[in-house]
């Protein structure tokens, strides 16, 4: 899906209508939540693990949309189609807001917080036009803060590290987690073996051990290896989104928000098992697709 991705939204039209149509479906799964939450009897079905990840994503992708109708507006656009884009972006950034900040665990919200601030320090490079030197200053700047705040997480609490930032669970639950976390070798027992793994380590043979984590499964899955893998992946393609972020122009939008959500991806990953979901995975992948395409200029196809 993200090579097809990549390949498709060549043309700056189709990368438009990709991210309208994505920022709706993330702002339509956060609106569920925001529902359930006040109205408990609402959509009660719903995985919530998967619409907490996608009103993480959809507040990145909204930013975005507010981002495009701006720019639109400055490119002498139709002000009255600009300002429409806009308050349609501005609605679903506030919806998605409400559902990550309001309605999900703290690390869920801390790990949208990074996304924002990431978005935020790419406008602020372009914006001021600053410097290599100023650039890189506030950019070492704005890791060291985040590393400072992901230690102090995950200090918070005791145990296997991949197990500090996932929400609180039965001792029996934890413990079965934990036995089968310190069995796991180098390559892991296998992909999509969690859950017939996990019978082995719980009291009743029947009970099924679902993953806390996206993090988590993973490493049961592939190990130390698969892990590393993961992250090494993510981080590269969050650099590469960056720097494309920088030199794209105005439309930075794109590959700003790739690199937001892939940010948000890689913390929420040890936060909660909603990154499982094969809904998320497809948007997640549609999302670096369109950011990696979009972040070469293309003078051919704007």
């Amino acid at each position: 899906m993200l090579g097809v991705t990549v390949l498709v939204v060549r043309n700056r039209s189709r990368a438009q209508l990709i991210l309208f149509v994505l920022s709706g479906v993330a702002a339509v799964a956060a609106l569920i939540l925001d529902l359930h939450r006040l109205l408990p009897a609402f959509a009660a079905d719903i995985p919530h693990d998967l619409t907490t990840t996608l009103a993480g994503l959809g507040l990145m992708l909204n930013l975005a949309v507010i981002q495009l109708a701006a720019e639109r507006a400055e490119t002498h656009h139709s002000v009255l189609r600009s300002a429409a884009i806009g308050l349609c972006g501005l609605v679903g950034a506030l919806v998605s807001a409400a559902a990550i900040f309001g309605f999900s665990g703290t690390n869920s919200a801390i790990a949208a917080a990074f996304g924002v601030v990431l978005m935020l320090l790419i406008l602020v490079i372009r914006r001021l036009d600053l410097s290599p030197l100023a650039a890189s200053a506030l950019s070492v700047a704005a890791l060291v803060g985040a590393a400072i705040v992901l230690t102090f997480l995950f200090e918070q609490s005791s145990g296997p590290v991949l197990m500090r930032l996932v929400p609180e669970m039965g001792a029996e639950t934890k413990a079965a987690l934990e036995r089968m976390l310190a069995d796991t070798r180098w390559f892991g027992a296998g992909a999509g073996t969690f859950a017939a793994v996990g019978r082995i380590y719980q009291s009743d043979a029947g009970a099924v051990l679902n993953a806390p984590s996206a993090a988590t499964a993973v490493f049961a899955g592939m190990g130390w290896i698969g892990l590393a893998a993961m992250i090494a992946v993510s981080l590269i393609a969050l650099v590469r989104l960056f720097f494309g972020a920088l030199q794209r122009g105005r439309d930075s939008f794109f590959p700003a928000a790739a690199a937001a959500c892939v940010l948000f991806a890689l913390v929420q990953s040890f936060a909660g098992p909603g990154l499982l979901r094969p809904a998320a995975i497809l948007c997640l992948s549609v999302i670096v697709g369109l950011g990696l395409s979009q972040s070469v200029s293309q003078s051919g196809s704007r």
